[in-house]
């Protein structure tokens, strides 16, 4: 997009310049008027040539021919770019319409209830809550200021407080779910959400591969507390963003995840009483 968008400036200066040079020559060597200037050059360079106005003079005739010549080439460049900026904008639209439809599943089968799992976790819910306090008067100014609280807010993990067994057991049961989702070929064009289920396989691997998580030594405790961080980093960001284009684009799905905020403790998928 930032290619064609810089092709279309050199087209633009090449054509402004020529259309300069065109209106200033047929002033001084044909004696027109301005307007008839700005016409004839305008009406050459697009390749419309009413022939009501024709250059007289041989000087004339041979800038005329440059206009056509360099004018015609840069204005169906013009052209040619601004649709290509469209097309590719409207193709990036349904792009990012696909992708957040593959994140609105990944949510609603495995994402929400997992960040639900890993909050039980989280000594530091309350600061988190704080932040991530979305609700239907949030304005583009306030996602952003969640995004940045985020990223300065330290995630902190106690496994002592939630059960493993539960968690190894449920990313087990949605294996076949990742899998599915992870070999959707939307996804190779948004490396964080690549990345964050990567790290959900391999938490769930850590899990698999160990007998007894009652009893683990506080070194293998940490690891696994780690791998848990990582994933917690990149979905609460996911989540956020995701939050973010349903407040934008749709209001009722927005309605339902609010009421299934997994950071609110108090959240219930229940319409309540005004």
């Amino acid at each position: 997009m930032e290619t064609d968008r810089i092709r279309l400036r050199l087209y633009l200066v090449v054509f402004t310049v020529l259309l300069f040079v065109g209106i200033t020559g047929f002033m001084f060597i044909e004696n027109l008027s301005l307007v008839d200037s700005i016409y004839f050059s305008v009406v050459t360079m697009a390749t419309v040539g009413y022939g009501d106005i024709y250059p007289q003079s041989p000087v004339g005739k041979i800038l005329a021919l440059i206009l056509i010549v360099g004018g015609v080439g840069t204005f169906l460049g013009v052209v040619a770019s601004i649709n290509d900026i469209f097309l590719k904008r409207r193709e990036e639209s349904f792009r990012r319409q696909k992708l957040h439809t593959v994140t609105g599943l990944f949510f609603s089968e495995l994402g929400t209830s997992l960040l639900r799992q890993f909050t039980q976790l989280d000594p530091k819910l309350d600061a988190l809550h704080q932040i991530l306090k979305v609700s239907n008067e949030w304005k583009d100014k306030d996602f952003n200021k969640a995004k940045k609280s985020l990223e300065e807010h330290q995630h902190i993990i106690d496994s002592r407080r939630g059960d493993l067994l539960k968690m190894r057991e449920y990313l087990q049961n949605r294996a076949n779910f990742l899998l599915g989702i992870l070999e959707n070929p939307i996804l190779q064009e948004h490396g964080n959400f690549a990345d964050l289920l990567r790290a959900i396989f391999h938490l769930r691997d850590e899990l698999l591969n160990r007998v007894d998580l009652s009893e683990m030594p506080d070194a293998d405790r940490q690891h696994l507390e780690g791998d848990i961080v990582r994933i917690y980093n990149l979905l609460v960001i996911e989540w956020l963003s995701h939050m973010h284009y349903l407040k934008d684009n749709y209001g009722y799905l927005f309605s339902l995840a609010l009421r299934v905020n997994p950071f609110d403790p108090d959240a219930s998928p229940v319409v309540g009483n005004s």
